[in-house]
């Protein structure tokens, strides 16, 4: 028994609706929430994680932090990229204006080979995180440790004061 066009696509439109239907609604809130998220995390703003044991001393400063090397000074210690390289009771005993250990540490992160070239400018910048209660003559000495490592471009970390 031969069928009629009616009836053949009657049966075609049958089969086609014994198909799943997929729901879209919860693939689309999940990309809205992926792309959410990747646009939120991939913000052109760096922030720089200071220790508890560094209170930082507030600015109005609208400069963005850049990828430097970063010299975090406790009431305790000196530290270049989290590594310990001197203690502050031994740096202010000596009379030497140039901190050795520092300077030793600064010459060994600016050593290592640059990947990109883009990133060549970058090596050479330092970012001190200064105790907001540490004496100047150790920040007159980290600086000119710094400038003896030929590190110009020197930055001060500090707490962003809120706008009122």
């Amino acid at each position: 028994m031969e069928l009629t066009p009616r009836q053949r696509r009657a049966e075609r439109r049958s089969r086609h609706e014994n198909a799943v239907d997929m729901n879209l609604v919860s693939l689309i809130d999940v990309f809205t929430i992926l792309i959410f998220f990747l646009l939120s995390s991939a913000g052109g703003v760096e922030t720089l994680i200071s220790p508890k044991s560094v209170k930082l001393p507030a600015s109005e400063s609208q400069t963005v932090p850049r990828e430097s090397v970063v010299v975090t000074v406790s009431a305790t210690d000196i530290l270049v990229d989290g590594r310990l390289v001197a203690s502050v009771s031994d740096v202010m005993r000596a009379d030497a204006p140039v901190i050795a250990s520092l300077k030793a540490e600064l010459e060994q992160v600016a050593a290592r080979q640059v990947v990109r070239q883009e990133k060549a400018s970058q090596a050479r910048r330092l970012t001190i995180m200064g105790d907001k209660d540490i004496p100047y003559s150790l920040l007159r000495k980290i600086m000119a440790t710094g400038a003896s490592a030929n590190y110009a471009d020197v930055s001060f970390a500090v707490r962003q004061r809120s706008a009122s």
